[in-house]
């Protein structure tokens, strides 16, 4: 995905076996969240409510809720488009994932700005990431 969102290409609109290779390099740095770790079923409206919450909290300066670019990319459709350990590990790992992720480190230099570690726990990101595919429910 462009980090505008608005407009895609198709080598960063699906996450490539080079991405995934890269995601699965940067989960090996210590401590960074798995496939293992996050467990997705039906979307639970109590998780994106405080998803949402934290979004207008933490979030909303950088990010919209749409697929045009702010500082950060758009929200919409991230959750079709990243692995959602992915995602957690933007929300909760950001300096090791900017140090050690090509994606990560691609979109830094399409957006200019390094994302701020905004010091979220592990629940926080899994509600946030509940949030963004909630996102993804609306109708087109």
């Amino acid at each position: 995905m462009a980090c505008g969102g608005g407009e895609s290409t198709p080598a960063t609109t699906t996450v490539s076996s080079a991405a995934a290779e890269n995601s699965e390099a940067a989960a090996a740095v210590a401590g960074l969240i798995t496939a293992d770790d996050v467990n997705l079923g039906p979307i639970d409206q109590g998780m994106v409510a405080k998803g949402k919450e934290l979004y207008d909290l933490k979030c909303q300066a950088c990010h919209s809720l749409g697929t045009n670019r702010v500082v950060g990319p758009g929200w919409q459709g991230v959750a079709d488009q990243r692995k959602p350990e992915w995602i957690m590990n933007m929300i909760v790992h950001t300096d090791a994932m900017l140090e050690n992720d090509a994606e990560a480190q691609a979109m830094l230099e399409e957006c200019l700005v390094r994302m701020p570690n905004q010091n979220l726990s592990k629940d926080d990101a899994r509600n946030v990431l509940e949030f963004m595919r909630s996102l993804e429910k609306k109708p087109a």
